[in-house]
């Protein structure tokens, strides 16, 4: 009785970031509940990054404790592990930046704590999507990270821009979840399991007359995750969503949301359909991967560098980034070290997360003076507020892989596993990334022209130093440069974890 009683304890603990978040969000409704006219903006926005705060740190007492072993719970719906713990780090981190940031951007907004309730509600279903161990639960999970952020995006409602965003965003997402489901259905019909384990071992015993179904269910699902994770040919709706929507909303989709479309893709496809069952059949989704990867970092970059608006470049790069990441896909091959290459997409996701939201929560700051949206409006920026500036340089020059971040590391981290995986794709991979990267720098360049050097076209006048928005974006850019020396902090951890999940 008492072992079955700490055997639920335990399992319960292991669930500690998902359940304070959850708590929070609830919360947040109370405290909005008992004056709804007079709730005060520090009060939410201070309860709601302390939450995320609180996820964030038991994320890490778990990770230390158990030393990234794996839990299962829920008859194995659920697994607690290094991976799920990592990215859970990605994710409360992004959500306490955005929570931060937003005290000031709301500040003359009605329904602000249901902005910061859907906030966590939407990071509550990427932990556990982290965690989801079955189809049934990635799909549940997927859903419940979705559906507040189409709420998000559509958050200004006297802004047609954003409510038009939202309704885009809203229906090609549930387009995109039909396809997910289907997918999923077929994996079941033939496997007749959805748990991830059960899955593969089911694969190797898949009769010759279904195996095309098969092939059509698991490309299917390959097309939900590249939907989540804004990867071409699934990506139109990154640009419009990013644009129309709220600065920190757009930080919040582009950072954490497309790390959890690549947490659970990073499980399915190592645990659920290994690659030597499905090549055995004739299914190659490592191939996939990799004309995804090639075809999604050149597209963002080459359709960045076209754009005068700098939210949207700031979307088309997030595409590009995408692509970057889909490598720890795509280079896992058989030569592989397979904990490596999935270590260092995972690297890429952490040090992204950081210098990405700082850069949107950059423009946040932007919309909130008053600055145009276009590179023009930039301009002399640096002389009313240099140390904002100085942030912006970081995050810019960090995403362009330039030796002032973590983003150089990380990028160094892909280039390795690409190389890694000693295949012709493999090295495009690698080449591509290098020319990129190269071309990212041209249009980052061009941001940073025109805060320090550029003469301002009309008299720019900064209207206050918000205090919220200024914190998270000093926050974001010191741990983007810290990460340059201590990246190796979360490389153990990282390739450890990826190698656990890939045994």
């Amino acid at each position: 009785m008492f072992q079955a009683q700490l055997l639920q304890l335990s399992g319960t603990a292991a669930l500690a970031p998902t359940i304070i978040l959850a708590v929070t969000a609830l919360a947040l409704l109370v405290v909005d509940s008992i004056e709804p006219e007079t709730s005060s903006s520090a009060l939410l926005s201070g309860l709601a990054t302390a939450g995320s705060i609180a996820a964030l740190v038991a994320a890490g007492a778990i990770l230390v404790t158990t030393g990234g072993d794996a839990q299962e719970l829920f008859q194995g719906q659920l697994v607690v592990d290094g991976m799920s713990l990592f990215f859970t780090f990605i994710f409360t981190g992004v959500t306490a930046l955005v929570t931060l940031a937003s005290y000031d951007y709301l500040k003359e907004f009605r329904y602000k704590a249901e902005f910061y309730t859907l906030v966590l509600l939407a990071a509550t279903g990427m932990t556990v999507m982290a965690s989801s161990n079955s189809l049934a639960t990635a799909f549940i999970s997927l859903e419940l990270a979705s559906l507040p952020s189409y709420a998000l995006v559509a958050f200004l409602k006297n802004n047609r821009g954003s409510v038009e965003a939202g309704l885009k965003y809203f229906l090609i997402g549930a387009l995109s979840s039909a396809v997910f489901a289907y997918g999923i259905s077929l994996v079941y019909g033939v496997t007749g399991s959805m748990q991830f384990g059960e899955v593969a071992s089911e694969i190797g015993s898949t009769g010759e007359g279904l195996v095309g179904v098969l092939g059509v269910g698991v490309l299917m699902i390959i097309g939900g995750f590249a939907f989540k994770t804004a990867s071409v040919p699934f990506h139109w709706w990154a640009p419009e969503a990013y644009e129309g929507a709220p600065a920190p909303v757009s930080a919040f989709l582009s950072s954490a949301s497309k790390a959890a479309g690549f947490v659970i893709a990073f499980r399915v496809f190592t645990v659920a359909f290994p690659r030597s069952e499905l090549l055995a059949i004739g299914v190659d989704w490592v191939l996939a991967f990799q004309v995804l990867a090639l075809v999604t970092m050149t597209l963002g970059n080459f359709a960045a560098a076209t754009q005068e608006n700098v939210k949207r470049m700031m979307a088309y790069s997030s595409i590009g980034h995408a692509g970057y990441v889909l490598i720890a896909l795509g280079a896992l091959t058989s030569n592989a070290d397979q904990g490596l290459v999935l270590g260092a997409g995972m690297l890429h996701l952490v040090v992204y997360g950081f210098m990405n939201t700082g850069a949107f929560l950059f423009i946040a700051l932007a919309e909130y003076w008053g600055v145009g949206r276009t590179f023009e409006d930039y301009n002399g920026l640096a002389k009313q507020a240099p140390l904002a500036c100085v942030a912006m340089t970081v995050f810019l020059f960090s995403l362009a892989g330039l030796p002032i971040g973590g983003g150089f590391l990380s990028k160094f981290f892909l280039i390795l596993a690409a190389l890694d995986g000693a295949t012709i794709g493999t090295y495009i991979l690698a080449f591509a990334l290098v020319v990129n990267s190269a071309l990212s720098l041209f249009y980052y360049s061009r941001v940073v022209k025109a805060m320090w050097i550029e003469d301002p076209v009309t008299d720019l006048e900064v209207g206050g130093y918000p205090t919220g928005l200024y914190a998270a974006i000093v926050v974001a850019a010191i741990v983007t440069v810290l990460l340059l020396p201590g990246l190796g902090l979360f490389s153990d951890v990282a390739t450890d974890a990826a190698a656990a999940m890939v045994q």
